[in-house]
């Protein structure tokens, strides 16, 4: 039987209860973003979102269409903390700016050297020390929220098959395919060390500080190397960005 609208569904508990029991999932999503956000950013300003994202999933959940709720709630209620992270518009120009260098850098020094930029080469190419370019990763650690959370609304629409309205180009889907197939083949061309830090806080879904104990090294630093990491990717897939 498909179940559209779940807290709308005769068999399904009522509302109050499914909010209650997906309540945890909320509060680790906004605990595993909020590592990476600007002090200005609370826990509790995640949380309220991703409240509304998991309303969202309740009303909008079709379990004919093959994902669990739970993958599906993970995907509105991520989206929804990210949607309000933006409206709130907290990060500098400057810190914008500073990113759009990094990222132009690290793009020239590859494509003159064919080898991975490193960070004293990527500081030196900014003019700044390599203390002032650790800073200006970190500041720049979430700009953009780097995206392999927002590939999960094109994973959404693509292999869970919950798109609201089909796309009007008939390309788009093999397109969003394409850049996921570049994506991964950049991901695994990114130093060993980078690579790690990535496939721990997606895939393991480690917070900052448990990554440092995993790596012997402080949660600033991973923190850093999570930036570097983004920048880099960000810059080897400029056409597709």
């Amino acid at each position: 039987m498909k179940r559209h609208a779940m807290y709308n569904d005769e068999s399904a508990p009522q509302l109050d209860v499914l909010v209650e029991q997906h309540t945890p999932l909320v509060k680790r999503i906004a605990h595993h973003l909020i590592a990476r956000m600007p002090s200005g950013v609370s826990v509790e300003d995640l949380y309220q979102a991703g409240m509304i994202g998991l309303l969202d999933a309740l009303k909008r959940y079709d379990n004919s269409k093959g994902a669990s709720f739970e993958t599906y709630a993970g995907i509105r209620i991520r989206g929804a903390m990210v949607d309000e992270l933006r409206k709130g518009e907290w990060a500098p120009r400057s810190v914008h700016r500073n990113a759009r260098r990094i990222q132009q850098v690290i793009h020239e020094i590859e494509h003159e050297t064919g080898a991975d930029a490193r960070d004293r080469d990527i500081a030196e190419r900014l003019g700044v020390s390599l203390e002032e370019y650790h800073v200006m990763l970190q500041d720049s650690m979430a700009t953009r929220l780097f995206s392999l959370n927002e590939l999960e609304s094109t994973e959404e629409n693509i292999s869970v098959g919950l798109q609201q309205q089909q796309a009007e180009n008939p390309l788009d889907n093999l397109q969003n395919g394409v850049f996921r197939t570049h994506l991964a083949r950049a991901i695994e061309q990114l130093p060993e060390r980078e690579q790690l830090v990535l496939s721990l806080y997606y895939d393991e879904e480690l917070n900052l500080k448990e990554i440092g104990q995993v790596l012997g090294v402080s949660e600033s630093r991973v923190s850093q190397i999570h930036s570097q990491a983004a920048q880099r990717l960000r810059s080897r897939l400029q056409e597709w960005l």
